[in-house]
């Protein structure tokens, strides 16, 4: 179902006496219904609309945000159970501006990935971690793959790779590493976003994500892990039962992250204020 068309319909059924302007919460509040049947039970409707609604209240630039990106950005986020823009980091709603409007993309965090993992029931452990110039640190492949970190008690040094690694409840298992550079050319080849805010606040997490991504190829997938993959760093305008079959939208090659918003992993509790709808 096309988005534009759903929120002319919300708003010819649940349009305010005064004919006043929607505001972004509005829509949020009116879409309660479709909210509640895409979440799983593990978040209720009541708590993601209010973390939602506590992302607008934080972020002026995502209320300017088109209604379409933003809502099919939200409804994404709620098919795969995980929560926007709060200090877990499983998930962010993104402004960015795109031919001179200002759309919301559908970030997965490295967090929610490995949140995702567990869930699926295949998954008995699974880490991302940063190694360090001072880390004691050694890897190789072949038929016994190995992995070995220790990291240093102090004066770690500088970040040199991250690495990721899973064990499957059946035994299996496997790892995935990469170096600094091995992630700073993926991110230019392939992440649209490498010159924005997350990559250039957030980094460590970026990377965590990107060589997560690449280990969960061989792992056991479940649908939800294999469409968060699918959707990270999309802009959608549609709404749909299975969010992953709305068409992306192309983003302009020079679009970019609003400097103006935080996007980061670990907030400061006390910077987090929940929003009662």
């Amino acid at each position: 179902m096309a988005m534009e068309g759903k929120i002319t319909k919300k708003q010819q059924a649940a349009a305010p006496a005064e004919n006043r302007k929607k505001t972004m919460a509005d829509y949020i509040k009116s879409m309660s219904g479709e909210i509640a049947k895409a979440l799983p039970k593990t978040i209720t409707a009541e708590r993601f609309t209010r973390i939602t609604l506590s992302a607008l209240s934080s972020s002026p630039k995502l209320q300017q945000c088109t209604p379409s990106s933003f809502l099919a950005a939200m409804m994404t986020a709620a098919q795969l159970g995980v929560e926007p823009n709060t200090p877990l980091g499983q998930a962010y709603l993104v402004p960015y501006y795109s031919k001179g409007a200002l759309e919301c993309q559908f970030q997965i965090g490295y967090k929610g990935l490995i949140d995702l993992a567990y869930r699926s029931g295949e998954v008995q452990s699974i880490q991302a971690h940063e190694v360090h110039e001072n880390d004691e640190f050694s890897y190789s492949f072949g038929l016994e793959p190995e992995l070995h970190h220790v990291p240093a008690i102090r004066d770690r040094g500088a970040v040199i790779a991250y690495y990721a690694v899973w064990k499957g409840k059946d035994g299996g298992y496997g790892f995935e590493v990469m170096s600094r550079e091995d992630v700073e050319r993926h991110g230019r080849k392939f992440s649209k976003s490498f010159s924005s805010v997350p990559w250039k606040r957030n980094f460590d997490e970026m990377a965590k994500k990107t060589v997560l991504k690449r280990a969960l190829k061989y792992a056991p997938m479940k649908t939800e892990l294999t469409y968060a993959a699918v959707a990270d760093e999309t802009v959608k305008h549609g709404l749909s039962e299975n969010m992953w079959e709305v068409e992306t939208i192309p983003v302009d090659e020079e679009t970019e992250e609003t400097e103006t918003d935080e996007v980061v992993s670990e907030l400061d509790p006390d910077q987090v204020t929940i929003v009662e709808s």
